[in-house]
């Protein structure tokens, strides 16, 4: 049960709480003005320091963000469990990660000490085990959870909806912890939150694949098959290049004595063009001489004897011996150097027969081997070629299972909706005492005949867990709804042991409630304590409170100090002015 809250605001009022029912009230006091209001009295702010000192992280709209207040710290003190029966527990606004707990009882694997520090996930992990009994395995269960429906937020809608306790929480975590407080498999309703992780996974990769660029990346697994064959192909053709290359060892020195012969070889064929051009000339040239004509010279001589002087006329005999000779001179010129162009030629040929011998068996140890740099080239391109094809695969199997998890999950959730409704089956003697309890409670309220049951259903992507009263379309038959709703998850935990004795409503959920219904909800809380040995704890208006004594409620015994009041300047939860 929780005992009392402190804090160290020196005008704070310090809330004791006792056993069983307690009723804390906002007075409207006779010093209050026209503008003042009783939704400042601190009724709600209660709620928000006990969320604080029970491990909330975030203060997201709530009243402990003012800046008058981040100085100061608050304290809880409540039963804890056999080893240690009382805490105390105290947490500051400035340093809101630390928690002092007195006596230690936050670190289970110590001894209990004078006093414990711990952070505040220390904390919340010793309440999900002290609190509500989590087993050593309990994924799917939230500490923070549970502590919300035991003392609901208006601030963060928590009174819109039985089930869940802020809008944003999924319905999958929400059942999950409703299911452990009622006493029924949780372990197996986790699933769906696994599923429906999986889904928003697969999802959000789908979306991706449609995107430009990062579809670019995946693709569909029908494109990615073929370019897997191309990838593959590419990777055998160079695998085996590397198996039949051949290292050699003076690859550049080889290559470059095959291209000086190379150019002897064309420098050689250049020569043989030029000769054979000479030796047609001299073979036509040879065919072509003869011996000179008699009677040329003959005339030759007697057109020289008239145009040349007596001294330097010579006989007919020594022209014709001249001539003779220089024919002869001429035409054994031509013989010579015709014979010497064949016969070059035919060394040339024969030099350009052994040159391309080598030229061929050069050509031949290149064309079988290679450069070491060309073997190194041919080997980073193949390692470039598997992992392109590793990748591909990778993306492949992305792809297939983007395409084949859609079916996967249908799957694995009508599995598990047929596992739940086998259990549900198996588990027909907890769902009874659920329902009986729920509709007990429905009936102290309204009349016995009133529909009143617990929906607990399996559906295919979660567990359906819904209260019913008749009527429940109205505002006020819906909050007392979810009032019985409270008290039956409450009690069974508290009995099988898996939640606190006590629960916290805010005033909140009597909004638009009939007075009768409040005057009847509170005398079944008051049976509740006595009979379970629990606590409830409850902020009201007193003009709201009085009305519920027309309709036979004495709330006297259960209202609890402080009382507030609307006076705003010092007549609150905190006893302060802050804007």
């Amino acid at each position: 049960m929780l005992g009392k809250i402190t804090s160290q605001i020196p005008e704070f009022k310090t809330v004791t709480f006792q056993r069983g029912f307690n009723i804390l009230i906002a007075e409207k006091s006779n010093e209050s003005s026209d503008t003042d209001s009783r939704n400042g009295a601190g009724k709600s702010s209660l709620i928000e320091i006990l969320h604080f000192t029970l491990g909330l992280s975030r203060l997201t709209d709530s009243v402990l963000r003012k800046e008058a207040l981040k100085n100061y710290s608050f304290t809880l003190t409540l039963d804890w469990n056999s080893k240690v029966p009382q805490v105390s527990v105290t947490r500051s606004l400035t340093k809101r990660n630390q928690i002092v707990s007195t006596p230690n009882a936050i670190d289970a694997g110590q001894h209990v000490g004078a006093m414990g520090s711990a952070t505040n996930r220390e904390w919340t992990e010793a309440i999900g085990r002290d609190l509500f009994s989590f087993p050593l395995n309990h994924a799917g269960l939230s500490a923070r959870g549970l502590v919300s429906l035991y003392v609901r937020r208006d601030s963060q809608k928590g009174f819109n909806d039985p089930i869940s306790t802020f809008p944003r929480q999924s319905i999958t975590e929400a059942t999950t912890n409703i299911a452990y407080l009622l006493g029924l498999n949780w372990r197996l309703v986790s699933n769906y939150q696994n599923i429906a992780a999986r889904e928003r996974l697969r999802k959000e990769l789908t979306k991706a694949t449609k995107d430009p660029i990062f579809g670019l990346v995946i693709g569909s697994a029908s494109e990615l098959r073929g370019q897997i064959v191309a990838a593959t192909r590419r990777v055998e053709e160079l695998s085996t290049e590397i198996k039949k290359f051949n290292v050699v060892p003076e690859y550049e020195s080889i290559q470059r004595q095959a291209d000086e012969i190379d150019e002897k070889i064309r420098n050689s064929r250049m020569r043989d063009a030029a000769d054979r051009r000479n030796l047609s000339d001299f073979e036509n040239a040879l065919a072509s001489e003869s011996e000179p004509d008699a009677e040329y010279v003959f005339r030759v001589y007697q057109e020289l004897g008239l145009v040349l002087p007596d001294s330097v006329t010579r006989t007919y005999d020594e022209v014709l011996e001249f001539h003779a000779s220089v024919t002869l001179n001429r035409r054994t010129y031509l013989e010579t150097e015709l014979a010497a162009t064949r016969n070059r030629i035919e060394n040339r040929t024969e030099e350009r027969n052994k040159l391309g011998t080598e030229h061929a068996r050069l050509l031949n140890i290149l064309n079988e081997g290679g450069a070491l740099d060309a073997y190194t080239e041919i080997t980073t391109r193949l390692s470039t070629a598997e992992a392109q094809l590793d990748s591909l695969r990778s993306r492949f199997d992305t792809a297939k299972k983007l395409e084949a998890t859609k079916s996967e999950i249908k799957l694995e959730r009508l599995t598990l909706k047929q596992q739940i409704a086998q259990d549900l089956e198996e588990r027909a003697t907890q769902v009874a005492t659920i329902n009986e309890l729920f509709q007990r409670f429905s009936a102290a309220l309204y009349s016995p005949d009133r529909e009143a049951y617990i929906q607990i259903d399996p559906l295919e992507t979660s567990l359906k867990i819904r209260p019913h009263i008749g009527g429940e379309d109205s505002r006020g038959i819906g909050q007392m709804t979810m009032f019985c709703f409270d008290l039956t998850w409450a009690v069974i935990a508290h009995r099988e042991g898996h939640g606190p004795d006590f629960l916290v409503h805010d005033s909140h959920l009597f909004d638009g409630v009939d007075e009768r219904q409040v005057a009847r909800a509170f005398k079944l809380a008051v049976d509740i304590c006595e009979q379970e040995d629990m606590q409830y704890i409850v902020t009201m208006n007193s003009d709201d409170l009085s009305k519920t004594e027309t309709f036979g409620f004495d709330p006297n015994p259960y209202i609890i100090d402080p009382k507030l009041y609307d006076t705003y300047e010092h007549g609150g939860l905190f006893g302060i002015q802050f804007m």
